[in-house]
């Protein structure tokens, strides 16, 4: 790992993620890119540095007094005591956070976006506003989100929900690889429900080969039983005093459905542990 992006907007819940982001890049000698978007009506995003601000001279003044306060307070933020001995790339941009942060994963060839979420009853709620969704739900990298500062930041515990399905194999090797940089234990979990149910026999079967594909070491397996899929990644990742929950999305049907719809919504909204987050495309 060698980028991490931390957007910000200064509120409580982005320092929280950035303190976090901090931890990995000192265990894993990444950078962090700070980015904060000032929001301006478009639908594209630019440095602040040179451009020529459409309107008139108010709304031009208004802009470059809004560009000069983020500076301060970009620079106040990058000081803070707990990004010692981190390497800090600041970013300031102006336009859309959504094409802001778009822009920064593909020109930095970012590896992991880490920010902040208030917990609230819709994904769109999160910090730098709902474009936060389509970062979430598009982004070519994975994504930890962050609602509480977490009791322990070494990550021991990690909970794998996973559908089984060989499309996740790239984000196997990314949940391996955080194992192996915290020395963790793999909780690999299949939530049965009343409308999605399988013999516990068959689906840990079906486990045991999957996790011996993917050359998975030190892990458990495990059937949690629930009304939701939701519910039940959230109370076992709880049950077991979980450091992280990690999912994969596949699309929009069955378990698998995680992200594009209510599941993964409702977990990063709702579990207070950080879930770290990463979108897989079927294959063809």
């Amino acid at each position: 790992m060698k980028k991490i992006l931390v957007p910000t907007d200064f509120s409580k819940e982005a320092q929280t993620a950035a303190e976090v982001a901090s931890g990995i890049a000192k265990k894993s000698g990444a950078s962090l890119i700070l980015l904060h978007v000032i929001e301006e009506g478009s639908s594209q995003s630019f440095k602040v540095t040179g451009e020529v601000f459409k309107g008139n001279m108010e709304d031009k003044l208004f802009m470059l007094k809004l560009i000069e306060k983020s500076k301060k307070q970009m620079e106040k933020f990058a000081a803070s005591s707990f990004f010692a001995g981190v390497k800090l790339i600041p970013e300031l941009r102006v336009g859309s956070p959504y094409h802001g942060m778009r822009t920064i994963i593909t020109e930095q060839k970012v590896d992991l976006v880490v920010m902040g979420t208030a917990g609230k009853t819709n994904l769109a709620e999160m910090i730098i506003g709902s474009n936060t969704e389509k970062v979430v739900r598009h982004s070519h990298c994975p994504v930890l989100t962050i609602q509480k500062k977490p009791i322990r930041s070494d990550f021991k515990n990690i909970v794998y929900a996973t559908s089984m399905s060989k499309d996740e194999e790239v984000f196997s090797r990314i949940v391996k690889r955080a194992q192996e940089m915290y020395d963790s234990t793999i909780h690999l979990v299949r939530i049965n429900t009343p409308g999605n149910f399988q013999r516990d026999a068959v689906v840990k079967k079906y486990m045991t080969d999957f996790a011996k594909k993917l050359q998975l070491k030190n892990y458990t397996i495990n059937v949690f039983n629930d009304i939701t899929e939701e519910e039940g990644i959230i109370y076992f990742a709880e049950s077991i005093n979980a450091d992280m929950i990690t999912m994969a999305t596949h699309g929009r049907t069955g378990f698998a459905h995680v992200l594009a719809g209510s599941i993964a919504e409702d977990v990063v909204n709702h579990s207070k542990r950080p879930v770290l987050t990463f979108v897989v495309k079927h294959r063809k």
